[in-house]
């Protein structure tokens, strides 16, 4: 574990692969990771609205998506597209796990 670094280093240990938290962050166990942007073949969307929408807006067997920041809550579950605070990106005590 790499402590008290900064948000630039935090994003860079993400584009790397390793998950990193905020020492300041008070839910137990919680940490952010990348999902990298890829290709997506389109059979693999359950969600039928979402599903339509690529059918419909981007047709094929794939399709192209953005890399997202993600978080794994102190509920164990996991937050699609976290945003950083102005705290958040000032703060020089995130830890790379």
């Amino acid at each position: 574990m790499v402590e008290n670094q900064n948000f630039g280093q935090a994003i860079e240990a993400l584009k790397q692969g390793k998950r990193v938290a905020r020492q300041g962050w008070n839910g137990k166990g919680m940490f952010l990771f990348l999902l990298p942007a890829g290709t997506v073949p389109t059979k693999a969307i359950h969600d039928p609205a979402l599903r339509e929408v690529i059918e419909q807006e981007i047709g094929g067997e794939t399709f192209e998506a953005l890399g997202s920041i993600r978080m794994f809550t102190a509920d164990k579950k996991i937050l699609t597209g976290w945003l950083a605070s102005q705290t958040d990106i000032l703060s020089e005590d995130w830890v790379i796990l």
